[in-house]
């Protein structure tokens, strides 16, 4: 729960978020470390377990649902195809996503560095409860 409380405050530092919504959000996280077991719909792998999918549902009211399952082995492919991106082209890439606030350099990821990521996927759940009644879950199984 530490790192979702964190990327809330941080939302709220950024501005993204007003006050009375990252108090929304704090009151449903604490209602939800409350409750015992993982979120409805959610499936939480074992300690041991990394992950293999990302999930995105949306259950609208409208009925305008949404079910991806994006298998994180296309990462891993991601990462491998990036070593054929010409170094010009690269400094580019690294230069524009660091203007978009994601400084990250795409030529110093190493697999194991991925792996890691993916590994901390695992605790990883986005809830999402709106007020008409919509739903979004995020996750990692």
């Amino acid at each position: 729960m530490g790192q979702e409380r964190t990327r809330i405050l941080d939302l709220l530092a950024e501005g993204k978020i007003t006050a009375e919504e990252a108090g929304r959000l704090l009151d449903a996280l604490d209602s939800r470390s409350a409750q015992a077991g993982p979120a409805e719909g959610t499936a939480k792998t074992g300690p041991s377990q990394i992950p293999k999918f990302l999930y995105v549902k949306v259950v609208s009211v409208k009925g305008d649902n949404v079910n991806v399952k994006i298998p994180l082995s296309l990462v891993r492919a991601g990462l491998k195809l990036t070593s054929l991106i010409p170094a010009q082209a690269m400094d580019q890439i690294n230069q524009s996503m660091a203007t978009h606030g994601m400084s990250m350099d795409l030529q110093n990821l190493k697999p194991e560095d991925l792996e890691e990521l993916i590994e901390s996927l695992r605790e990883m759940e986005i809830s999402v409860d709106a007020s008409n009644g919509d739903n979004v879950r995020v996750y990692a199984a």
